[in-house]
């Protein structure tokens, strides 16, 4: 199982929107409107961050002290709590899934299993892959794939999306555990 590496301390390309600059995004909103409108820009700001590091699992403890969700220059910080709230958040709106009944680990969608299959599905079709056969690691780490934002998939993630292909009867994959290959029609 891979793990989940923490997020990067520190941005070059990722532009954080204006909201997180205002140190009330960083505390608990109590009226009704402002939290759910507060939770829907950190559903944003989650995925965006996590697309932009390619990021697919987000540890909450290790994620509190970084970046994402501790702004340096305002010394504002979400809690471990609100956090939780904005990941829950996310959950009911299908854009994340805890992994464990701690809540300490979530799968974060910013591209959902379906949208990775399809993804993949589309590459196989633009270079002519159809009726070949390639390793998992090929299809994630491979030269061929650099330019795809399926490069350095995290592997679970990979075996989400191509069970999906699977079940639509586009792959098959077959092989042990550390040697699979997959196999588009």
């Amino acid at each position: 199982m891979a793990t989940t590496a923490p997020p990067p301390t520190t941005t070059t390309s990722f532009t954080f929107p204006r909201e997180y600059h205002f140190p009330p995004f960083f505390s608990r909103q109590t009226q009704a409107t402002t939290h759910h409108a507060q939770c829907s820009k950190w559903s944003a700001l989650i995925r965006a961050y996590s697309r932009a590091h390619k990021v697919f699992k987000l540890s909450l403890i290790d994620a509190l002290d970084g970046e994402l969700f501790h702004n340096a220059a305002l010394h504002k910080r979400l809690s471990l709590e609100d956090a939780r709230d904005m990941l829950d958040f996310m959950c009911r709106e299908g854009r994340a899934e805890w992994i464990g009944a701690e809540k300490n680990v979530a799968w974060i969608w910013w591209r959902s299993p379906d949208e990775w299959a399809a993804a993949i599905a589309d590459w196989v079709d633009q270079t002519g892959q159809k009726n070949s056969v390639l390793t998992l690691y090929e299809l994630t780490e491979s030269e061929a794939t650099i330019s795809q934002e399926f490069h350095g998939m995290d592997p679970e993630l990979l075996q989400k999306a191509l069970s999906i292909l699977v079940k639509r009867g586009k792959a098959q994959v077959f092989g042990q555990e550390d040697q699979q290959g997959v196999k588009f029609f």
